[in-house]
């Protein structure tokens, strides 16, 4: 089916015009807040067009379906208080047809759907359309009514577009978002073809629970959903959907993995709050939530965790021998609350800083993530480290790695990684590379079989690991006959950052000691 309706032209087209409407492309992504609140509500709107049609079928008349809806919630899935003075006029009009104080009238219907719907509530109530900034209107009227002009243009209805179609159609402009956010854009969108490679390679089945805990836009979740449809073919209406779960910190883009979740007409729960200090998925006696699957794109080397939230961890995610990672960096803080989160049987996948398969190899003396990573491989958790190309994220360059875990290795994959160096399969885009979908069908199919494949897979066991001193990183080991590449210098600055920071920890420690013993210093 094309992804277009009505006047022919794409709904990706649509829905990026309409976003476009307010000051041009190179200002969209500043206004996401209020166009997603929006066009999710045309959706809500004209599906409950759908359903009053439905009920007035049966009833007579749409002014009757009306009053039977507002009677019984329950016959839709969201009521919307909205009334046309003309009950044959699509819901939508209501918003439409304000012309004046068009800001303060849409925030008062987003709070009275919010008021009646309460799985809404935070999510389109929360934007205040209205809002000014030393008296100057955030986003003016003129600039709204465009807005709503060109998002009437499209009817997104049940019978207009699938749940599957809108649904793209809203990550698409996620992801234009993305393009645009700069240094952001990373805190909520992971490219998707990243995404799609996890997915697969997870081969999540029905009914599962899946789980991210940084989950950003949910798009690493929406993406389970549809890579286990797309492995269920034509049984996709007899199947039981997944369950996904996912934990967000930034109340605005909760709000959008909620309207992505609920636009995609997907099963799940999207709870607020931060995830490593106070994780929200608890079992019945307060201990950490554990998932058939996790995928997870945190924010790379956050440095505001402290040795002591470490330490005080209630939910024993810190393993002795393991545990803090270094004040300079929490990838492996974040890996170790995924395998926590992990049930017995199960697997992983996460997205890492390159420096994070490889900082404090090859170093005189311990590294305390060297020490994390020596852990996961005597534990036996890593199944696979897969390298990306460079240039796949919106707000860095660097490559990134993408971390496999296991909790139940099948036994002729024991004590041994399967290492993939996917650098060279990319194309160049605009603004940045992507994988084309041959390339993601390699590596899938590379990962899943366990394939070694000269200049891009080996299978290493244990023993050469620790030769390597822990280095996991598929580039130390495989080379694809490129000229050689030198790291960027950034990273190599970071790790002495990292290297002269501990170091400046342990010399305060051993003055602290010095000076208790009366040691003069």
């Amino acid at each position: 089916m094309a992804n277009s309706n009505g006047n022919g032209k794409s709904l990706e087209s649509w829905i990026w015009d309409a976003a476009c409407s307010i000051r041009g492309a190179r200002d969209a992504p500043k206004y996401k807040d209020y166009i997603l609140p929006l066009i999710f509500t045309k959706r809500l709107c004209d599906v409950f067009d759908d359903e009053l049609n439905r009920i007035a079928d049966e009833v007579g008349s749409r002014r009757k379906a009306f009053q039977i809806a507002r009677a019984d919630h329950k016959l839709v899935r969201f009521y919307l208080p909205l009334m046309p003075d003309d009950p044959e006029q699509p819901v939508w009009s209501v918003i439409r047809k304000l012309s004046d104080k068009i800001g303060e009238g849409i925030t008062t219907y987003m709070r009275e759907i919010a008021r009646e719907n309460p799985l809404l509530q935070g999510i389109i109530d929360r934007v205040d359309f209205n809002a000014t900034t030393h008296g100057q209107r955030d986003l003016d009227d003129d600039r709204l009514s465009n807005l709503i002009e060109a998002i009437s243009t499209k009817r997104l209805g049940l019978d207009d577009v699938e749940a599957d179609i809108i649904g793209k159609s809203y990550e698409y402009l996620i992801r234009k978002f993305a393009e645009g956010g700069g240094q952001s854009a990373g805190e909520f969108y992971t490219p998707p073809e990243v995404g799609t490679i996890m997915s697969r390679v997870l081969q999540p089945e029905p009914g599962m629970e899946i789980y991210d805990p940084t989950c950003g836009s949910g798009g690493l979740l929406v993406k389970c959903e549809i890579a286990m449809e797309e492995s269920a073919k034509g049984r996709v209406r007899t199947i039981a959907p997944l369950q996904l779960f996912g934990q967000e910190y930034t109340p605005e883009t909760w709000a959008m993995a909620n309207m992505n979740m609920i636009i995609h007409d997907m099963e799940g729960e999207i709870e607020i709050g931060d995830t490593f200090k106070n994780p929200k998925f608890r079992d019945s006696k307060g201990r950490l939530r554990t998932f058939d699957r996790v995928v997870a794109n945190p924010m790379w080397n956050q440095d505001w965790f402290t040795e002591a939230d470490y330490d005080n961890d209630e939910f024993d995610r810190f393993p002795p021998g393991a545990g803090f990672p270094g004040k300079s960096s929490a990838d492996w803080g974040w890996v170790q609350h995924i395998h926590a989160s992990m049930n017995y049987k199960g697997r992983a996948a996460v997205v890492l800083d390159t420096g994070a398969a490889s900082r404090g190899s090859g170093n005189a003396g311990t590294n305390k993530e060297k020490s994390v990573r020596q852990w996961f491989v005597d534990h036996d958790m890593i199944e696979s480290v897969l390298y990306l190309p460079e240039n796949l994220f919106y707000n860095t360059t660097a490559p990134g790695i993408v971390l496999f875990l296991n909790k139940a290795k099948p036994k002729e994959r024991q004590h041994r990684v399967l290492l993939v160096n996917a650098s060279r399969i990319f194309e160049k885009g605009d603004p940045k590379n992507f994988i084309p979908e041959e390339g993601i069908r390699r590596i899938v199919e590379t990962l899943i079989g366990w394939k070694e494949e000269e200049k891009l897979s080996r299978i290493v066991d244990h023993a050469e690991l620790k030769k390597n001193d822990f280095n996991i990183s598929p580039s130390r080991y495989i080379h694809t006959g490129e000229p050689e590449t030198y790291r960027p210098i950034a990273e190599i600055v970071e790790e002495l950052n990292a290297i002269e920071e501990e170091a400046k920890a342990t010399d305060k420690a051993l003055r602290e000691i010095l000076r208790q013993l009366g040691v003069g210093v």
